[in-house]
């Protein structure tokens, strides 16, 4: 006699096949992405090795032939390490203006290297995040996390109120709308080195920047910063040469007249440096990000 399966049996077997073809299709979801990331990094590596080996960038001085990312948006942590080991470090310490939520900028790597510093950012959300990720460097003060809106107006007084000092080793400006304004308005500090973003979309020997709106942020367009040029004379007015700028097109670095050497790729123009927007290079390269203080004896 032919016994056949109760329904609770059959639900109960199919509930296990589709457990299964779920899991399975999750899992080839997973690789997928995988596959995806990991082909995006070998074109990412392929082009960037096709340029490197271009005559533009021949001279192994060119800044360029340094990017390294370890918690950098690209490899604006190279190109800054590079640059100290030809102009030095004194007392290490960095000011970083849209520092973010702490866990991707170009001063997290110094802090991790045994630096102090300043971050300032104007979200307080990011803020709340870095008060939690960062609880040691904020109680031994190494770090200090200033939560505001910086303008033109109030940049000057919150450089003062939170005792940044006058001369120090870098300076990283990344507000995205007003970073040319905000530069301006530090013209009283003498970092050594400074980085900021410029606006790559816009022809590199124009002079042009955003009109400037305290309260104004940016709106996911094109109209930010300002552009390689108008960076260039901003950085000489001020006492600085601009000596490159990152792959992606998103980072120009300077260097305080006085510490410019032929250790660096002349002219300092943006003619000579000027990047154009690789933004599909900007991405996270190796391993997943996790905050580390280096040993001390390094």
């Amino acid at each position: 006699m032919l016994v056949l399966p109760s329904l609770c049996v059959i639900i109960t077997l199919l509930g296990v096949i589709v457990g299964y073809a779920v899991a399975i299709h999750r899992r080839l979801d997973t690789l997928k992405r995988h596959l995806r990331t990991r082909t995006h990094r070998l074109q990412n590596d392929v082009l960037v090795t096709t340029l490197l080996a271009g005559p533009r960038y021949c001279d192994p001085r060119h800044l360029c032939r340094f990017e390294a990312q370890v918690y950098s948006q690209h490899g604006e942590d190279g190109i800054i390490s590079e640059i100290l080991r030809r102009i030095g470090e004194t007392n290490r310490h960095f000011v970083e203006i849209g520092a973010g939520d702490g866990r991707e900028n170009n001063t997290l790597y110094r802090l991790a290297r045994g630096w102090s510093g300043h971050w300032f950012e104007g979200d307080p959300a990011n803020t709340a995040r870095i008060e939690k990720a960062f609880p040691e460097d904020l109680a031994s003060r190494r770090l200090r996390s200033v939560q505001a809106q910086m303008t033109m107006e109030n940049a000057a007084g919150l450089m003062h109120r939170h005792a940044v000092p006058v001369e120090f080793d870098l300076l990283s400006i990344d507000i995205d709308r007003n970073t040319s304004h905000i530069w301006r308005a530090l013209g009283h500090l003498a970092p050594r080195m400074v980085v900021v973003e410029y606006n790559a979309s816009i022809p590199h020997d124009d002079r042009w920047e955003v009109e400037y709106h305290p309260a104004a942020a940016w709106d996911g367009s094109l109209y930010f910063g300002a552009s390689l040029k108008t960076l260039e004379v901003l950085g000489e007015s001020l006492g600085y040469a601009l000596v490159g700028c990152d792959l992606s097109g998103t980072n120009a670095f300077f260097v305080r007249s006085d510490l410019v050497s032929e250790e660096f790729v002349a002219p300092f123009t943006a003619a000579a440096l000027y990047e154009p927007p690789r933004y599909y290079l900007i991405g996270a390269r190796g391993y997943a990000s996790r905050y580390g203080r280096t040993a001390a004896h390094v």
